[in-house]
């Protein structure tokens, strides 16, 4: 049965991602992403994925996986962006402090360098 936010019942998708390529002015397509949650041993993925045809990424996370704390996404930029990029590989590190908020992070990306800020 879905829960109120669309997704099956037993996940929260709260969390979303969306990469755009600031050189093309397109969405990134086909990008692995991960989100990793910070507990006592260490960073343990919550959920991971590839963008899809706009760019876009929501994380289907387990309820009990989704709470207040640190989290990152980790962006494997290189097989889009090409072998002499520059940066392979993005770490985005934040503090989710009220899981019942939405959670936007996106990537503005290019060859030689990348934005992110937290989005609505």
């Amino acid at each position: 049965m879905p829960s109120d936010d669309g997704t099956t019942g037993g996940f929260h998708a709260r969390i979303s991602t969306h990469i755009l390529d600031t050189v093309t002015g397109e969405p990134a397509r086909d990008v692995y992403v991960r989100l990793e949650r910070r507990d006592s041993d260490g960073w343990l993925t919550a959920a991971e994925g590839r963008t899809d045809d706009d760019g876009r990424l929501r994380f289907r996370v387990p309820v009990r996986d989704w709470q207040a704390g640190g989290y990152r996404l980790f962006f494997y930029v290189e097989p889009y962006l090409g072998g002499d990029c520059f940066f392979p590989e993005i770490t985005v590190a934040f503090h989710v402090h009220d899981p019942d908020r939405d959670y936007h992070v996106p990537l503005l990306l290019s060859r030689y360098g990348y934005t992110t800020y937290r989005g609505s």
